[in-house]
């Protein structure tokens, strides 16, 4: 004799068909989106092993310009800002835009398109990874810096690192939005060769490797108007010399990271 199957009141299992919770889509979005970062050999090469050679090689050789007030402390105290300042341009916007510029042509957005994710959802998710990313870069070199003789209370004004933490986070910011903008609105092929063309402009021209008042005056005024300059400055401002960020740097940064993060919302195509 079988038994009856179980009844249950009506309503008892009522589909919810609603999206989930903000925060918890945001989480899962940056999750996955820094795993990948990190799972991506040719992104490993260019946002971490490529500056921790650099950090080595221009602390040992004597290529980029040390000020004056610097001279007589260990080289990698004044090579290390610009370092960090290519590091967060290769994380954010190099990679990124082409990560994003690719994603889009295997048709990954189209398929997130399908869910209830929303763009500036999307582009928010991206940004989170980009600062974990960051985080991770910031952490190593700091690391390997110390190891080669890096001192921040021994700099001639005293590291001034909450200073530098700040124009870290803010370069991050604007460097990754300008990424998805250009990653989410162009062809992948396009995309690729325009980012690094723009990488290696600022790193030479963006007052990177040549501090703003080495460089030749038409080239300076721009360049400080750039968020490769504005990041440059803010972290030789804070590391080097210990002084606050600057209203300036802070400015540029905080408006690229408005603007692009802006438009990136609204105009992201998801192939």
């Amino acid at each position: 004799m079988s038994t009856p199957p179980p009844t249950f009141t009506e309503g008892t299992f009522a589909p919810n068909p609603a999206r989930g919770p903000l925060l918890g889509m945001l989480r899962a979005q940056a999750g996955i989106e820094t795993r990948l970062a990190l799972r991506n050999g040719e992104q490993v090469l260019l946002t971490l092993l490529i500056p921790v050679v650099l950090l080595f090689g221009l602390s040992l050789i004597p290529l980029l310009p040390v000020p004056p007030s610097q001279v007589a402390q260990p080289r990698v105290g004044s090579v290390l800002p610009s370092i960090l300042a290519l590091a967060v341009m290769s994380s954010a916007f190099t990679s990124q835009a082409i990560a994003l510029g690719f994603d889009r042509r295997y048709g990954v957005l189209r398929r997130l398109a399908a869910t209830a994710l929303p763009r500036w959802l999307l582009v928010t998710g991206r940004l989170v990874a980009v600062l974990a990313v960051v985080v991770i870069q910031v952490v190593l070199l700091c690391v390997v810096a110390a190891l080669i003789g890096w001192r921040p209370s021994e700099m001639a004004g005293g590291a001034n690192l909450l200073g530098a933490a700040v124009s870290v986070l803010l370069g991050a910011a604007a460097f990754g939005a300008l990424g998805i903008l250009l990653g989410g609105t162009l062809r992948a092929e396009i995309v690729l060769a325009l980012a690094n063309v723009i990488w290696f402009v600022l790193l030479l021209a963006g007052g990177i490797v040549i501090p703003l008042s080495m460089l030749p005056g038409p080239i300076a005024v721009v360049a400080q108007f750039l968020p490769s300059g504005a990041l440059a400055e803010a972290l030789r401002a804070t590391m080097v010399e210990g002084a606050a960020p600057g209203t300036g740097p802070v400015l540029v940064l905080v408006g690229w990271a408005v603007v692009a993060g802006l438009v990136a919302a609204r105009t992201v195509r998801w192939r």
